[in-house]
């Protein structure tokens, strides 16, 4: 009788070889922290009360769910410098269809996303298929639809939006326990949350473990799940003292977790990744090189809309300056976050983790009082940092 031979058991690195080899992925996470605990001093504890750490997230909300559809885009090896506009766009095209055509909400939700989807069609189908530039044609989308907003608007403010329209950004999850203060459901909520990405983690390694795979260090990988179980719960008591859990956030965390799925897990995930890796290559190998350059275009087109619904309504009402600068925040989140310039490199995690280091230092910053000037300064130095080591990394590895 034939013996199968034991998998051989693959020791795992020292934490400092470990790290030495993921400063992608973990240097702009402590970067994060570290500026998180600067302005919490700096502003006497200002940054971290649960009435500041809402407006985080309600501030951020719509930068986080471009960064997400940015990331994929940017892997994919592209740009679209567009976002800002369609944003402004069809924030604007929502709020005629409410104010103006006096449309119910549950169809100028679809409408709109369907808008989204169309601009990011249109301007795919360019790209992918006729090889035009990402640059040039979402430069012409930004035009066109920054110039589109104007004459949609004539110029003018439109607003106020019906309260179940606003309640997609302004709104909070109720507490289905009833208690008020502390809202329960945000806590147990957070617990559930918190317990999930833990048994998840444990099965993953559990899993690296069988076949064989490198995996992190044990005490690395037992402090940081740690430190995570307790980030999440502490901020969801920290949300629940104030209001509880907003829209936004559940929004947010649902779009996490659908595209670091199809990032990870799925064939199409793997195959926009080997698109920006090498797309000779990805065509020879048979993968539609087009196709997943329309779709990551089709994809973004619709996060910028739902972005633009979640700005209106945040501010309830649309202006002809909605989503100004935008894109240069969201390219900037990206980057920041670990994606490379050229295509192949990126994580869903990054990307939030950038949005929330331009997030958290423009609110640290407003809280201080320091001009809007010296903020655009610094957040451009910020940039060239990341890029830079960015750049830095990959000649360390080649």
């Amino acid at each position: 009788m034939e013996m199968t031979a034991p998998r051989a058991k693959v020791e795992a690195p020292s934490i400092r070889t470990y790290l030495a080899h993921h400063l992608r992925d973990y240097g702009m996470l402590l970067a994060l922290i570290l500026i998180m605990v600067f302005f919490q001093l700096m502003t006497n504890g200002t940054l971290m009360r649960p009435v500041n750490i809402t407006n985080l997230f309600l501030q951020n909300s719509y930068i986080v769910v471009m960064a997400v559809g940015m990331r994929l885009v940017m892997v994919a090896g592209h740009i679209d410098l567009s976002v800002g506009s369609v944003v402004g766009f069809v924030g604007a095209l929502a709020a005629v269809m409410l104010v103006h055509w006096k449309l119910p909400v549950i169809l100028v939700f679809p409408l709109s996303l369907l808008c989204g989807i169309a601009i990011g069609a249109a301007q795919g189908y360019w790209i992918a298929y006729w090889r035009i530039p990402s640059f040039i044609v979402t430069l012409a989308g930004m035009l066109v639809f920054r110039g589109a907003t104007l004459w949609l608007l004539q110029g003018q403010s439109v607003g106020p939006f019906p309260r179940n329209f606003q309640a997609l950004s302004t709104g909070f999850v109720t507490d289905v326990f009833g208690v008020g203060r502390p809202n329960a459901t945000a806590i147990v909520l957070g617990i559930l949350c918190a317990a999930a990405l833990a048994f998840l983690a444990v099965r993953m390694r559990r899993r690296n473990a069988t076949y064989g795979i490198e995996d992190e260090p044990f005490a690395f990988f037992l402090g940081k799940n740690i430190l995570l179980f307790v980030a999440i719960v502490y901020f969801s008591w920290v949300l629940a003292t104030f209001r509880g859990l907003p829209n936004v956030l559940i929004t947010m965390a649902i779009l996490v977790v659908i595209y670091s799925f199809v990032a990870q897990r799925t064939t199409l995930g793997r195959r926009i990744y080997a698109l920006g890796g090498n797309e000779k290559a990805a065509k020879l190998s048979g993968i539609k090189t087009e196709r997943l350059t329309f779709f990551t275009f089709v994809n973004m087109g619709m996060l910028a809309g739902l972005a633009g619904l979640i700005f209106a309504a945040r501010l309830n009402t649309a202006t002809p300056k909605a989503g100004v600068a935008f894109e240069l925040d969201v390219i900037a989140a990206v980057f920041i976050g670990g994606a490379s310039m050229s295509g192949g490199v990126g994580k869903v995690s990054g990307a939030i983790i950038g949005a929330f280091i331009m997030g958290v230092m423009n609110n640290g910053m407003s809280i201080l009082g320091i001009g809007i000037d010296y903020q655009q300064m610094i957040k451009g130095l910020v940039l060239l940092v990341a890029v830079i080591f960015d750049v830095y990394n990959k000649t360390k590895q080649g």
